[in-house]
């Protein structure tokens, strides 16, 4: 292949990767716990925790356009996904508070993206190590991952349909010698709690959990990652509130903390996190936000996932009153005559998730969120959706998620700009990495 232009090694990795004839490498060296899951299918082999690359795990990852450039010797790579998306809906004009296919009953680019990345070696204990990653993102997903200060005109002025936004920009140092291991991330990162995440392969569906679409996306700020045991990992670091940068009028100094234990048998992890915690008094998206998740796995082909969280803010201004809310949130249905209110809501999910063959997984997820004053979908209410859905790889490079789903509100209409009481989805992505 080095003998041939960059787009003939391009396709010929293509080429082998869909015909299976790719030849495996060496393992890639760890330490500590084994991998419980296979990836592919699944969107991570580890039970995974959010703000700093998997510490005692190297970067064993090979991707099309890195290996056409250099032949994938450099520990920068360069790699990434189109996403385009198609949905069919019972609703007429907008599936929120479904996300991400948020336009109703169209094709449509959801994600294209490209990552430049370096990943510090924390399999090695001898040595200071560091990382960085920079993030090109365009398409209507945008919407979901605007961060206040970063290009947020886009939605917050102007409202566009399609957006750009550098989702994560940061730098990673490692420390060997603190514990097991410590990884410190400054920067802006994906809000670290859950099972979910907005960048498209991470998640174990094409949509979005109700729980997902209106808990925080990204954070600007600093997070230490310790692995204290090979079964413990411990996190803390603080953040100028959820989705707003630094350097606007919104931030306010917050803090993030977390625990993950895996058991021995790596059968079940528990991650718990208080994230954006400071006095909750309302500002722009200035969450406080309490998590719970739970991976089980039962067997080599089944494992579910489970996640619930409860988030409030302080002194909303009441959306039936004469203080207007910050461009691009909601105010709350407060009790008349409050010009102020709190704000509270609670969600949970859980996904069963069945692999079939290396290739191929089912997944069902369930879903339940009570938004109390509306603060966050703008209709007060409770809701619930069932998504099932086909997860299956050509090669290791693309993946086809079709699925079909059922949203349903319980207390009013808060469906097609609260004209319906339930939206029916069937939806697909296709994700191409390159």
């Amino acid at each position: 292949m080095e003998n041939k232009g960059l787009f003939a090694r391009l396709a010929e990795f293509y080429r082998e990767d869909w015909a299976g004839t790719t030849a495996a490498g060496p393992a890639a060296p760890r330490r500590g716990l084994e991998s419980p899951l296979s990836s592919p299918p699944f969107p991570s082999a580890d039970w995974s925790y959010g703000g700093s690359p998997t510490i005692g795990e190297s970067d064993g990852n090979v991707y099309p356009l890195s290996t056409a450039i250099n032949g994938a010797k450099s520990r920068t790579k360069v790699y990434g996904w189109i996403e385009p998306t198609v949905n069919g809906s019972t609703s007429s004009s907008r599936n929120a508070p479904e996300t991400n296919d948020i336009y109703s009953n169209r094709l449509e680019l959801g994600q294209a993206v490209v990552y430049v990345e370096r990943l510090p070696d924390s399999v090695q204990r001898n040595h200071v190590d560091w990382g960085y990653h920079l993030t090109a993102f365009y398409g209507t997903d945008y919407r979901s991952t605007t961060n206040k200060g970063y290009f947020s005109s886009q939605l917050l002025v102007h409202n566009r349909q399609y957006g750009f936004d550098p989702v994560l920009e940061y730098v990673d140092v490692y420390f060997p010698h603190v514990a097991l291991g410590m990884n410190l991330r400054v920067g802006r990162f994906i809000s670290i709690p859950g099972i979910e995440a907005q960048l498209t392969p991470n998640n174990y569906m094409f949509s979005h959990s109700l729980l997902y679409s209106v808990d925080p996306f990204t954070d600007t700020g600093a997070l230490a990652t310790i692995q204290v045991t090979p079964q413990l990992v411990v996190q803390a670091g603080v953040s100028a509130s959820h989705d707003t940068a630094p350097w606007v009028s919104d931030a306010k100094a917050a803090f993030m903390g977390c625990v993950s234990y895996t058991t021995r048998s790596v059968n079940d992890n528990f991650y718990l996190c208080v994230n954006g915690i400071n006095d909750g008094i309302y500002a722009f998206n200035n969450i406080q936000m309490y998590d719970a998740t739970w991976y089980h796995k039962f067997d080599k082909n089944w494992h579910i996932a489970t996640e619930v969280w409860e988030m409030y803010q302080r002194d909303v201004p009441s959306a039936n009153g004469p203080i207007a809310p910050e461009t691009g949130t909601n105010g709350a249905n407060c009790e008349p005559g409050l010009l102020r209110c709190f704000a509270p809501e609670w969600a949970m999910e859980n996904y069963i998730n069945r692999q079939l063959s290396p290739h191929d997984y089912l997944s069902l997820r369930s879903d339940f969120l009570n938004d109390k004053k509306g603060q966050r979908t703008g209709y007060a209410g409770r809701y619930t959706e069932g998504t099932f859905s086909w997860n299956h790889w050509i090669g290791s490079t693309v993946q086809l998620r079709p699925e079909v789903r059922f949203d349903h509100a319980f207390d009013r209409p808060a469906y097609d700009k609260g004209t319906r009481w339930n939206q029916f989805t069937a939806a697909s992505d296709l994700v191409f990495h390159f």
